[in-house]
């Protein structure tokens, strides 16, 4: 189960929510895990991330995406029969920034930049070439041609 907090005054991406349910599904079946997981994804501003970023990573400045695995602990916590996996923060500033830059939709930058901090959620990562070029791989199997 996705939830969805904008941190933001921004309503803007609030059509492309659903897509968010449909690229979780997706990541999920591409992977081959079952569904039994409840995640937040937070939209934020570039000060709330910067923070963040300083505050977890010690890097003081604004960043696309960051994501907080819960997998990550020792103890999981869960609800019935699902367990939490965490939480995405993007900044919606950035969305809309690296949409121009890339020369693509806000739709797909969200969606992808979505599908990165799930796959980190998942306990993929991109700190060695090797781990890299499997995640990124992943990416695009799983966001794919999307406009």
């Amino acid at each position: 189960m996705l939830n969805i907090v904008n941190r933001t005054k921004y309503n803007d991406f609030k059509e492309y929510y659903p897509l968010l349910e449909e690229y979780y599904k997706k990541t999920l079946k591409v992977l081959k895990i079952e569904d039994n997981y409840v995640l937040s994804l937070i939209i934020c501003g570039p000060i709330l991330i910067r923070k963040i970023n300083r505050e977890y990573r010690n890097i003081d400045k604004e960043t696309d995406v960051i994501s907080f695995a819960l997998l990550d602990n020792e103890e999981t916590i869960e609800y019935e029969d699902q367990i939490e996996l965490g939480d995405i923060f993007i900044n919606r500033n950035r969305v809309l920034k690296q949409a121009k830059e890339y020369g693509h939709s806000e739709k797909r930058e969200f969606v992808f930049l979505f599908v990165h901090g799930l796959l980190h959620l998942l306990g993929y990562d991109h700190m060695t070439p090797e781990d890299e070029k499997k995640m990124f791989a992943l990416q695009k199997k799983i966001v794919g041609d999307l406009a």
